[in-house]
């Protein structure tokens, strides 16, 4: 474990004796604001090569690890380089020569060894690591000595500070008989001297930068760093955003060809009022691990870093060096159940279950295993994705410019109709790619404050169309002063918005005049039937309705068949036919729900006389519910149902389903027609309408005729 400065080497004191290498590749840096460019994704094309600098105090392992590295990295792509030999090739003197130097010509030197280093990467087309220091502190002097320079700065693109137990460094120091040049020093010293080293270094690289990680848990683990390095290396602007297109290309392949339209929606309050990452830092202050700096993420985003690609993949890198991944997990599990995503959205969200052609996606710059449970918690993960980062094994982080490209590869590769929906600065490169801008505007004191000046300068300079979706409905807009109402305001739960976004089936279907029908409905209508034969007649019709209009309204799912040839075929059937209730209303919707029943083998049955005969545990996990009577005249008796089943669930889907309907009730102000309208999640499916209205009476009576209850009445 010797290091391998000498006691008054460079920082970045460097040598080209070793030529051990990995691939070539670059990490390009981009410190533009991306609200203020949405209208162009172009990548600067100025590329630096990757130089990687080691650092830690001595005896913290450096030289050790370098030597690792060597054996462990491909010897075709990686350049390694040690301080001391690098200062001692400049000089015909070697190190001693360079110790003769004033602090000015030190300082000199200094930077031409890294520019020797930054030359001979980019000559080479290699990666070059570096293993050198900050600063040297003799204990007992007030401060350190800082030996690095403005062209260190301008080199580096990554540095690792092996973050060892101060403990460990002493004891290393005190054993190692090959380094007695250096001073002894104290536990407490070595501590106080890795604090200020790491204090200094996270300042400077946001500065210029600079990927800073303290590697407390990957300094003993060389496989680790190795990942690492290997992400470095290959991982640049376009790298990052090809690794986006690729999760966004395995969201439009679920689809399996049928999309044409997709919601794309940012994450932290914009589905939910929290800010997920806050939430996630306010734990780890809790738990005492962030030490000074109570909001690392506010700290770096208000840094000259801006909200550039290499400010998150920084933020990456703090999640990495603050949580393992057994305590990363847990962490968002905890953050996911504090977090309810607002009822419009779930609302919008649930609609779409049942569809094939239009699904929605979360793009995140936050952290996609937080929004990853919270829609697995609001029941939406067969509808909605996640795209999103916040570790390095993801391969990816979204930035704002990461959003617009996404929503203009919808559009332009996929031909998808992109509605967009977003908060805050950030999001306006999407909305203003996006075919349908709709931004979410929340209470007064969370919302973005910087979003209304961005939000008019795109309105005004760049042609931004939009709406606004208030949540609740009682804030107040924006951009309500200006002197016309820029973003009208819209509702995302009202029914005519839901199927304008999902191209829905319409509400109210029937065959009525269809020659099916009209052979269906002949022996229903035929007062010489009764019984058995009038009980047949009402099942056919509900299996002929299930199988013909339900299916067009829930959808259907594929499942594998065994073939009368011996192979597999595919099949299909009612989608979430196994969480799909029929209740028929008794007792007259009872025999055309059997025929329901028949068409929809794997859904449950349960009679109810009236609504409360309905409990809590009869809906429970369905997705599909099924009224079925066989003749509505005022739509009360049903209405009854819907409006119980909605006490119980806002949003489950419900389809009614009758032989006749009383025209009335489904006209302009009738009270199925008022009901339909409001609730996108209800439909009403009939084999006629009928324009008569009359209370049937003993052998008028369907219910009387189905039973042979005549005399009763």
């Amino acid at each position: 474990m010797v290091d391998p400065q000498q006691p008054q080497p460079t920082l970045m004191s460097v040598s080209s004796t070793n030529t051990d290498i990995i691939m070539h590749s670059t990490a390009e840096q981009s410190s533009s604001n991306p609200a203020a460019i949405a209208d162009s994704l172009a990548t600067d094309t100025s590329k630096k090569p990757v130089v990687i600098g080691l650092y830690g105090v001595p005896g913290s392992g450096k030289s050790f690890l370098l030597n690792q590295l060597k054996t462990q990295l491909n010897s075709d792509h990686f350049l390694f380089f040690d301080g001391s030999q690098a200062i001692a090739s400049l000089f015909a003197g070697g190190l001693p020569a360079f110790q003769a130097l004033s602090e000015n010509d030190k300082a000199h030197a200094r930077g031409q060894a890294i520019t020797r280093i930054r030359d001979t990467a980019t000559r080479m087309g290699k990666v070059a690591i570096v293993a050198g220091h900050l600063m040297f502190w003799s204990e007992g002097q007030e401060a350190g000595t800082q030996v690095y320079t403005e062209k260190d700065l301008e080199t580096y693109t990554h540095i690792l500070y092996l973050d060892v137990e101060p403990g460990i460094v002493a004891h290393r120091r005190d054993f190692d008989k090959k380094r007695i040049d250096r001073g002894a020093v104290s536990v407490a010293h070595l501590h106080k001297w890795q604090e200020a080293e790491k204090e200094i270094l996270r300042s400077i690289c946001r500065e210029h930068g600079i990927l800073f990680l303290p590697m407390s848990r990957y300094a003993t683990s060389v496989n680790k760093v190795v990942t690492l390095l290997h992400d470095f290396q290959s991982h640049d602007e376009q790298h990052n955003r090809e690794k986006a297109v690729c999760a966004l290309e395995d969201v439009v392949a679920l689809g399996h060809g049928f999309l044409e339209s997709m919601l794309v929606i940012d994450g932290d309050k914009t589905l939910a009022a929290e800010d997920t990452g806050e939430l996630f830092w306010k734990k780890l202050s809790v738990a005492g691990v962030l030490g000074n700096d109570k909001d690392p993420l506010s700290t770096l985003f208000s840094s000259p870093l801006g909200y550039s690609y290499t400010a998150f993949r920084q933020a990456t890198v703090l999640y990495e060096e603050m949580a393992s991944d057994e305590d990363f997990e847990a962490l968002c599990q905890e953050v996911a159940a504090e977090v309810k995503m607002h009822v419009e959205f779930r609302t919008l969200l649930k609609s779409l279950g049942h569809l094939n052609h239009v699904r929605a996606v979360i793009v995140t710059c936050g952290l996609r295993r937080i929004w990853e449970l919270i829609v697995e918690n609001s029941d939406l993960s067969d509808t909605v994705k996640v795209i999103g980062g916040g570790r390095i094994s993801d391969g990816f982080v979204v930035d704002p410019l990461v959003k617009a490209a996404l929503v203009t590869r919808l559009h332009d590769s996929h031909h998808m109709f992109v509605r967009a929906f977003g908060d805050s600065r950030l999001d306006l490169p999407m909305l203003e790619k996006a075919d349908d801008a709709i931004v979410v505007v929340g209470k007064m004191e969370t919302r973005s404050q910087s979003m209304e000046a961005a939000l008019e300068d795109a309105i005004d300079k760049r042609g931004l169309q939009a709406s606004q979706v208030l949540i609740p409905s009682s804030v107040a807009p924006r951009l309500k002063n200006s002197f016309k109402l820029k973003l009208p305001v819209i509702s995302i739960t009202k029914a005519d918005f839901i199927r304008s976004v999902s191209d829905q089936t319409p509400p109210i279907m029937s065959v009525s005049e269809s020659n099916a029908a009209k052979l269906l409905m002949t022996p229903m209508r035929d007062a010489n039937n009764s019984g058995p034969s009038l009980r047949e007649a009402h099942r056919r019709v509900g299996w002929y309705l299930a199988t013909e209009l339900v299916s067009d309204v829930i959808g259907v799912d594929e499942y594998s068949i065994p073939h009368v040839q011996g192979n597999e075929t595919q099949g299909y059937r009612l989608r979430d036919e196994q969480k799909t209730l029929i209740v028929p209303l008794m007792r007259g919707g009872e025999p055309m729900a059997f025929g329901v029943n028949d068409a929809l083998p794997l859904a449950m049955l349960v009679h109810a006389k009236e609504p409360v005969d309905l409990k809590p545990h009869h809906l429970q996990g369905q997705r599909n519910i099924i009224l079925v009577d066989s003749v509505i005249n005022t739509g009360k008796s049903v209405m009854d149902f819907v409006q119980h089943i909605r006490s119980l669930d806002a949003t489950t889907r419900i389809v009614i389903v009758a032989g006749v309907v009383q025209d009335e009730c489904i006209r302009k102000g009738g009270l199925l027609n008022l009901a339909l309208a409001g609730d996108v999640n209800l439909n009403l499916i009939s084999l006629r309408y009928s324009k008569r209205k009359f209370v049937g009476k003993k052998a008028t009576d369907t219910g009387n005729r189905l039973f042979n209850t005549i005399h009763l009445d």
